[in-house]
């Protein structure tokens, strides 16, 4: 088939903002493409070489292809930059460069070996593998080889899909629409093809299957291991009311994690994670992939979760810009794994040991999770409540928000609450927070008592225990536990420091539902500052101030590094301090 069919298709598509006239010329293409290519023009359309998954990607260097442009076209590099700002798009600019070199060359573009589809994915595949000593050098010539075929119209489509530009503006659902109408018959039969489509994210795939066994096979296309599947969302309500009155009154409450979603895919002989935009993570989470195989008591299986990473002296989640870090990373994994460990919380199962789980209902799965993971340090489910009471729905979403998490995630427990792959529905309802009550200041809080180091703090404190002191209680009640900020000096040096305020016991004047590994004398005062103040069911800080049940709790603290050596234990900030800001930073973002 030759590559200018499809360039001419593009310039059509190119030409229309349309989306059923862009449909009628993707239909057009498809019924003429040899059934044998058929996913190699449906990749070329997505600009691509494979699915998402593969993890090979085309994209060539701005430097590279206008290297090859100069070499192809015999114009320098800079005039071809002046085309660029002026046209601002190469694959525009590249047209103009070639239109010029046929007009002032005696050579026809008629007389030349025409450009083949097959041809233009072959050398496109070459560019995608090569690697290593030579490789750029071996981009440019098979770039090069391709525009010396092409006419001014296919180098332009050519420069772009190795740019990774190709500006058509065609989504993948349009290709779904297109697929129905070339090959489906009709549009009805897009539903069998967008369900294989969000089970088996291949459109190049199912192109193929359709076209050469029809929608039957298409029907039959089953989920597989190491094949991601397009991830369920969640739709939005403002009201704890509305979200309930839309379950039916009672509903699975799961905490909403600010982490990474992870797929997993844990198979006999391997492992994979993809991420939500079905990227290949496997060897960004080696931790992970050895976790949720220690975990795993069956065969074969996909689960659904949210990997967060977590402090490991304080137990506190961190936010996700931290475990964001490990995307795309190719070397010093090792070292950033031990500085930043990771929870995976599974919240679904997709697929057991052979058995599609997605069109069994939530509480089914959640059962199957249940009974198949084994909690582990490292891997565990995500907590939930199932409930319809108002009150204790709000205790638990104080409780998510003081653990780290965005809110809460409702999710339909009735007979129709299946897996809707690729679908965002009221089976899963997200509550959030409508502020964050950043704080402005930082405060001065009490040791009172401290927590076993674990990892790399094994032998010393992990975290310190702190309190705000209650002046009409004459008490100290806990806001937090504090283990960022310290110097590796400092944390060496803290069971020395505090040996003498050692206590057998909770001094009778903190108030803490917290058990510490240790308890102090409280006496000791340190300048802290935090992300945020919330509502805590743990901490005692002001507790049925802001809310019954409820106390405050400062996210995310740090220590500034001073010693507040100036301040007594009294002095220290107090619980009514602490409401106050509270309740002014809530008002700053109402």
């Amino acid at each position: 088939m030759l590559y200018r069919e499809i360039a001419e298709t593009y310039a059509k598509i190119e030409s229309t903002t349309k989306r059923l006239e862009m449909t009628d010329y993707l239909v057009e293409l498809l019924r003429k493409t040899p059934v044998e290519i058929i996913d190699k023009v449906v990749y070329l359309t997505q600009g691509k070489l494979y699915p998402d998954y593969v993890g090979i990607e085309l994209g060539l260097a701005e430097k590279l292809t206008l290297k090859a442009v100069s070499q192809a076209t015999g114009i320098s590099e800079k005039k071809i930059r002046d085309l660029l700002r002026k046209y601002g798009d190469l694959g525009a600019s590249v047209e103009k460069a070639m239109e010029h070199k046929r007009q002032v060359s005696l050579f026809s573009f008629g007389e030349k070996e025409s450009l083949t589809v097959e041809k233009v994915y072959k050398n496109f595949e070459e560019i995608a593998k090569a690697t290593g000593q030579g490789s750029q050098e071996k981009k440019i010539r098979l770039l090069v080889e391709l525009l010396n075929l092409a006419t001014p119209m296919e180098a332009k489509y050519i420069v772009r899909t190795v740019e990774g530009r190709l500006r058509l503006g065609i989504a993948d659902m349009t290709i779904l629409d297109a697929l129905a109408v070339a090959f489906g018959e009709n549009k009805e039969k897009r539903a069998i093809i967008e369900r294989a489509y969000n089970i088996h994210p291949d459109l190049g795939y199912i192109a193929r299957m359709l076209a050469e066994n029809g929608i039957e096979a298409v029907k039959n296309i089953k989920i597989e291991i190491g094949v991601p599947i397009r991830s369920m969302l969640a739709e939005r309500l403002p009201s704890l009311e509305e979200i309930l009155a839309k379950m039916g009154g009672k509903a699975a409450f799961e905490y909403k994690y600010d982490g990474l979603r992870i797929q997993a895919h844990v198979g006999r002989e391997k492992t994979v994670l993809y991420s939500r935009r079905l990227e290949n993570l496997t060897e960004q989470f080696p931790d992970v992939i050895s976790a949720i195989n220690d975990a795993f008591l069956g065969e074969e299986g996909i689960f659904d979760g949210e990997a967060v990473p977590v402090d490991i002296n304080t137990g506190e989640m961190l936010p996700f810009q931290m475990v964001s870090h490990r995307r795309g990373r190719k070397y010093g994994i090792e070292k950033i794994v031990e500085e930043i460990p990771v929870v995976l919380f599974l919240f679904d199962v997709l697929y057991l040991n052979g058995e599609d789980m997605t069109l069994k209902p939530y509480p089914e799965r959640r059962k199957a999770l249940e009974k198949w993971i084994k909690e582990t340090d490292n891997i565990k489910l995500a907590h939930r409540i199932v409930s319809g009471d108002i009150d204790e729905i709000k205790r638990f979403f104080n409780q998510a928000i003081e653990s780290g998490c965005e809110g809460l995630v409702a999710k339909n427990i009735g007979t129709e609450s299946i897996y809707r792959a690729g679908a965002r529905e009221f089976l899963w309802i997200k509550y959030k927070r409508d502020y964050r009550a950043e704080m402005a200041d930082t405060i001065d809080l009490v040791v009172v008592g401290a927590f076993a180091g674990k990892g790399r703090r094994k032998g010393t404190y992990g975290a310190l225990l702190m309190a705000a002191y209650n002046p009409e209680k004459d008490r100290f009640e806990t806001v937090c536990k504090l283990g960022s900020g310290f110097t590796d000096d400092q944390l060496a040096n803290l069971p020395r420091m505090f040996e003498e305020l050692r206590l057998d016991r909770k001094h009778p004047r903190v108030w803490s539902e917290m058990e510490a590994d240790y308890w102090f004398l409280p006496k000791v005062v340190l300048e802290v500052r935090g992300a945020e103040i919330t509502l805590s069911p743990t901490h005692t800080c002001a507790r049925d101030a802001i809310e019954k049940g409820a106390g405050l709790a400062i996210r995310f603290p740090r220590f500034t590094g001073r010693w507040r050596d100036d301040k007594k234990p009294e002095e220290a900030t107090t619980t009514q301090e602490i409401v106050e800001m509270y309740k002014n930073q809530v008002k700053k973002v109402a």
